[in-house]
């Protein structure tokens, strides 16, 4: 999706706003950045994680 579109896929839930509706699914997407050769990670809407690492 082209950054300088005019179209606005902007979405409220609750009191979060969300610029894209897009939300990689968690175990779907790994962590994340392995994808970043592939997709511009900051158009995404956000990541959902089931629990975390450290």
């Amino acid at each position: 999706m082209d950054k300088d579109s005019n179209i606005d896929m902007s979405v409220k839930l609750g009191s979060m706003h969300f610029s894209n509706p897009v939300i990689a699914a968690s175990g779907t997407f790994a962590y994340g950045i392995e994808f970043s050769p592939f997709v511009d990670l900051n158009v995404l809407g956000g990541f959902c994680t089931k629990g975390l690492s450290i």
